[in-house]
């Protein structure tokens, strides 16, 4: 993204140069003219600025070059500068989509102020738009296991790495993380693509019945068993079979699965004969298996069994800085299965969400984006964005990041600075304004 701009108009040469001067003192990037045409040829969709516009000139208005810039990108903000018989007409304006009006006389601190927080705004307005961009351009595994962060990107090469191998995988992650979503890759991205992939969620399933769902069983096996019926794992030949929540399985049927994890064959219940198997096992499990194990609520000899390749999901409170790519992900999934457009993304809300913890993971952020698409996520959310105000949400927007990006280093602050294109003193400044050097030497950051 190129540096923030203030695109000013004004036809009096020496209001025009003053102001500039000013802006420039305050840190902006000033473009000032007096022809409103060769202003309007600089906005774009992606033109990462501010227009500040006089209403009263000679040939046209600000009204009218404000309709204009809006027409050509109607998120622009707009900033009109007004005397005080033009009141009326600016409020009309803010009607019409201006950002905001300044009425003369005004300082030009003030003007700085507001095109600052107006830069902010149409900076996560481009940022937006840029997620969008990239996810329409991703596809295969990028578009499935979403996120920019280091863990993500190691997840990724793990899965590309054991897809094309018939190893078993055991899968460690918390509630909600992606564990589902993270077999169906390894089983998508290799050879049994084709074939069934069979989930079962062991912690769902009642006991009485589970044996009979994976082996299947012969007429009269038991009572009730009126015909013959084809196991999951039986379905599955050739084919994944995924075991969510592999610490639910009950003690008495863990052993059983034992044997068919070493002997790749089964029996149907009430039959004796053999029926080999072509499968390849996947479990999935938020607990340690081995402290269950220490605990007799697992089988050592299948944990061992299962450990031999695992692959860990991180957390999303482990990868805040995903929170936009994976929300805007989210949301077109939404869109799709309610056939409703997705409303634009208030400013700040996507600073709201890298705040929170997320205890319930990808799945509670996908339920947000769920009501969000359906227009309910701002009435579910009273102190949501819309409630505070933009300094507060561009505050702890720039919290997050910053966060994330500390942790991602493990504290590096070089390392952190140069990611984020700041300066090594504006780091330590930010820092210590958010109390994250005081986390820092308490080691609660880290």
């Amino acid at each position: 993204m190129d540096q923030a701009c203030v695109l000013l108009i004004d036809d009096e040469e020496g209001l025009r140069a003053s102001l500039s001067q000013g802006l420039e003192l305050t840190g902006h990037k000033v473009i000032a003219t007096g022809d409103p045409s060769a202003a309007l040829e600089l906005i774009k969709r992606d033109f990462y600025g501010v227009l500040v516009t006089d209403i009263r000139m000679p040939g046209t208005d600000g009204f009218e070059i404000m309709r204009k810039a809006l027409e050509i990108d109607p998120a622009l903000p707009v900033v009109l500068i007004t005397g005080h018989g033009d009141v009326p007409l600016a409020v009309e304006a803010m009607r019409a989509g201006a950002y905001d009006f300044m009425e003369k006389p005004f300082s030009v601190i003030s003007l700085g102020s507001v095109a600052e927080r107006a830069l902010e705004k149409r900076r996560l307005v481009l940022e937006n738009r840029k997620l969008r961009v990239e996810l329409a351009d991703r596809t295969g595994l990028e578009g499935r296991l979403v996120g920019r962060a280091p863990a993500m990107d190691q997840l990724r090469r793990n899965v590309l790495a054991l897809a094309n191998t018939d190893a078993d995988v055991l899968i460690l992650g918390d509630t909600g993380s992606g564990k589902e979503v993270v077999a169906r890759s390894l089983h998508d991205e290799g050879p049994r693509k084709k074939h069934p992939f069979v989930a079962l969620n062991c912690g769902a399933l009642p006991a009485e019945i589970i044996e009979s769902e994976l082996f299947g069983h012969e007429k009269g096996a038991f009572t009730g068993a009126s015909g013959q019926r084809i196991g999951k794992l039986e379905h599955a030949h050739g084919g994944t079979v995924f075991l969510d929540e592999i610490e639910s399985m009950p003690l008495e049927l863990q052993v059983k699965l034992l044997r068919v994890i070493e002997t790749r064959t089964i029996e149907r219940l009430g039959s004796n004969k053999s029926i080999d198997l072509d499968v390849r096992f996947i479990a999935a499990t938020k607990e340690d298996l081995e402290a269950a194990a220490k605990e007799g609520r697992f089988r050592i000899d299948l944990f061992y069994r299962l450990n031999v390749v695992s692959v860990s999901i991180p957390s999303l409170r482990a990868r805040l800085e995903d929170i936009p790519l994976l929300f805007q992900h989210l949301a077109v999934e939404a869109r799709a299965r309610y056939r409703r457009e997705i409303p634009d993304v208030p400013d700040g809300y996507l600073a709201k969400l890298m705040a929170q913890d997320w205890p319930g993971n990808v799945r509670e952020l996908r339920n947000v984006a769920d009501r969000f698409v359906l227009g309910l996520e701002m009435d579910a959310k009273p102190d949501a964005a819309t409630t505070s105000s933009l300094f507060d949400q561009v505050a702890a927007y720039e919290k997050a990041l910053i966060t994330a990006e500390l942790k991602r280093n493990n504290g590096s602050i070089k390392a952190t600075y140069e990611a984020l294109g700041l300066s090594r003193k504006a780091l330590y400044e930010k820092m210590r304004k958010y109390g994250l050097g005081r986390d820092m030497e308490e080691g609660n950051l880290l």
